[in-house]
């Protein structure tokens, strides 16, 4: 079994996208890389990813929330969508190139999608941290991907 094997579902929210999120993603990547602050009461990394298809830099802000040992956790929620988000398939095209910049930070990292109990585990102490999570659930059959991120070794 394939690390990064989530499938889409066949129903769900519509995926926030759009010359509105267009705007607010390049905003918020440019004050993450600035030093940081939270955006929409979540804190948030920006993604560092090669494209599954382009092969070009994309940088995405998402939600972190905090995983074990210095770690992080990203949900591939999508705002409960039917299908995953972009960045989930660039992850898994390319796992050895994904970097993140935290509060102005850059840092490379290896990614793991979590399966079973881990993820079970994963999940709670995420919608404990932010309950927003759980209702992506709700709207969606597919199995929300939950990434778990460590910081590289050189």
């Amino acid at each position: 079994m394939s690390s990064f094997d989530a499938t889409n579902g066949t129903h769900g929210a519509r995926q926030p996208g759009g010359a509105f999120m267009s705007w607010f993603n390049k905003r918020m990547a440019k004050r993450i890389r600035g030093g940081g602050g939270k955006a929409l009461g979540l804190d948030p990394l920006l993604l560092i990813t090669v494209g599954a298809k382009s092969g070009q830099t994309r940088e995405t802000p998402v939600a972190r929330l905090a995983g074990p040992n210095g770690s992080w956790y990203v949900v591939a929620s999508a705002n409960g969508a039917a299908r995953n988000p972009a960045w989930y398939y660039n992850i898994a095209a390319h796992p050895d190139q994904i970097r993140i910049v935290i509060d102005g930070v850059e840092t490379a990292v290896a990614a793991q999608q979590l399966h079973g109990e881990n993820r079970a585990a994963a999940w709670k102490v995420i919608t404990a941290a932010q309950p927003r999570f759980a209702k992506y659930e709700t709207k969606t059959d597919r199995d929300i991907p939950i990434i778990h991120l460590t910081e590289r070794q050189a």
